[in-house]
């Protein structure tokens, strides 16, 4: 069975040295986007833990089921260990409530609620919440992401006036893969813009997105978080020393106070985190 977290095969973790690491499970049936969202929207409600995230979508079969249960039990025996289900599929839901991890099955939390207060049966039938039945919410975030991948790095500056955020901040610092989740999973229009010498050295914000600062959101780290990410793409350079991420971080802080941008730390926080701050910011912002 692979294992997708946003990209495939990558597991975020939020490290927090002294916090409890417990690994959680997001299954589905479908794609797991409403698995992953619910169950992030509690678990953002526990900060004083470090969480190890999986997504194993598309689980259709009982016999798939009986894989993921083997997974569940290991992770179980090893030490805290939750798991959110979105399946809809009651041979499926079956199987996976034989596991010994903590199961948090939203279908069986509120199926059985909606159809009493309905009067009817639910299908129950896999899939369908993500079809593409609902084709003005498809098309939104299809277009989402087409603007997303045009807009990525400063790459152009058509309809920037359109983003509902343009995240801003130096290379590296995960604006790239907020952009992305943002766009797949809420149907944003979000652009994101480097932070170069030239802007650092002058203090000021590039004169593309100068006159959009209220849609800013900025992105920071730590200077040891990005001379690491940078060493993996360009080992031994100026761009990747510790030296010179200081002092962009350093001035990037700086562009941020003066023009009171707001502004998130990357560094000990999944997209998925940083994504639902950003977004609080937006409803408080409107």
């Amino acid at each position: 069975m692979t294992m997708f977290s946003g990209q495939p095969g990558e597991v975020h973790r939020v490290d927090r040295p002294a916090s409890p690491v417990v690994r959680v499970f997001f299954l589905s049936d479908s794609t797991g986007i409403s698995a992953e969202t619910m169950g992030n929207a509690l678990l953002l409600q526990f900060p004083g833990f470090a969480f190890e995230r999986r997504l194993y979508p598309f689980i259709s079969t009982p016999a798939e089921a009986d894989k993921i249960v083997a997974v569940l039990d290991a992770a179980a025996a090893a030490g805290p260990a939750i798991a959110f289900s979105t399946t809809a599929v009651d041979a499926v839901r079956e199987r996976l409530h034989r596991s010994r991890c903590e199961l948090i099955d939203f279908f069986d939390t509120h199926m059985s609620r909606m159809e009493e207060l309905l009067g009817v049966s639910g299908v129950r039938q896999p899939a369908r919440l993500h079809g593409i039945g609902d084709a003005v919410r498809y098309n939104a975030r299809m277009a989402a992401v087409e603007y997303a991948l045009e807009h990525d790095d400063g790459q152009s500056r058509r309809a920037l006036e359109k983003a509902d955020v343009i995240l801003i901040g130096p290379s590296r610092c995960g604006k790239t893969p907020t952009t992305m989740y943002l766009a797949l999973q809420h149907g944003l229009l979000v652009a994101n813009y480097p932070l170069v010498d030239e802007d650092l050295r002058s203090g000021e914000l590039p004169g593309a997105i100068a006159h959009l600062a209220p849609r800013l959101y900025g992105i920071t780290t730590t200077a040891a978080r990005l001379a690491q990410i940078r060493t993996q793409r360009r080992a031994d350079s100026r761009y990747s020393s510790l030296e010179q991420c200081t002092w962009e971080l350093r001035q990037t802080n700086r562009i941020y106070s003066a023009h009171r941008i707001p502004h998130i730390d990357s560094s000990t926080r999944s997209v998925e985190e940083m994504s639902t701050v950003i977004i609080q910011n937006l409803a408080h912002r409107d």
